[in-house]
């Protein structure tokens, strides 16, 4: 377990042609760059109350991109979750998850994931990203299994658009998050919903 620091929002277009350059090291590989659409692109968290019901809520819309090479099987995500945005449907809850012995969003407003262990089907389709997740500037490996993937042309932006649905689970008290414990559980479900727009690439 490690402390971070934070870090600025992710910059698009031409630094996100630098950043791919750096994360290859060689010009020539040339991935394909992807802005995640802020329409289609949230996280839907789960965590069981009680042993009863779920407690569901959602962070979003997300900031991020992506460099994306299926042929040489291999890619780079980097993901900026505003959790100040924290929505449950009932506003004193959001606000209790804001506070300091929870989301703690005062002292670390934004949570990080950063990936490059992304892992594809015999098809070039994502089946799974491995990455380090970063939330209350604490950071621990984090796995994405693939539940859907999927590329295509979008009329409506005249490019490809890739994407699809992603789940991974992680325990909240790794990152200091120990409020109601064992009321509410340590285990948290997360449900990425996610769609990148090209920029450019091959």
């Amino acid at each position: 377990m490690k402390t971070v620091p934070s870090v600025p929002r992710l910059a698009h277009a031409f630094l996100g042609l630098v950043w791919a350059a750096q994360a290859w090291g060689q010009p020539s590989s040339s991935p394909a760059i992807y802005a995640l659409d802020r329409t289609h692109t949230f996280v839907t968290f789960e965590v069981l109350h009680f042993e009863t019901a779920t407690i569901r809520g959602r962070f979003g819309p997300l900031d991020g991109q992506a460099a994306f090479d299926p042929a040489a099987r291999r890619g780079r995500v980097q993901v900026v979750v505003d959790t100040s945005q924290v929505s449950t449907g009932l506003p004193v809850l959001d606000a209790l998850l804001r506070r300091a012995d929870l989301l703690d969003v005062e002292t670390h407003p934004k949570a990080y994931f950063v990936g490059e262990g992304f892992e594809f089907d015999s098809q070039g389709r994502v089946t799974a990203v491995s990455g380090e997740f970063t939330l209350r500037g604490v950071s621990q490996g984090l796995k994405l299994q693939a539940q859907r993937w999927r590329c295509y042309p979008n009329p409506l932006y005249r490019r490809e658009v890739c994407g699809g649905d992603f789940v991974a689970e992680f325990k909240r008290s790794d990152f200091g998050i120990t409020h109601s414990l064992p009321f509410v559980a340590d285990t948290v479900r997360l449900l990425i919903q996610v769609e990148g727009i090209r920029q450019t690439g091959p």
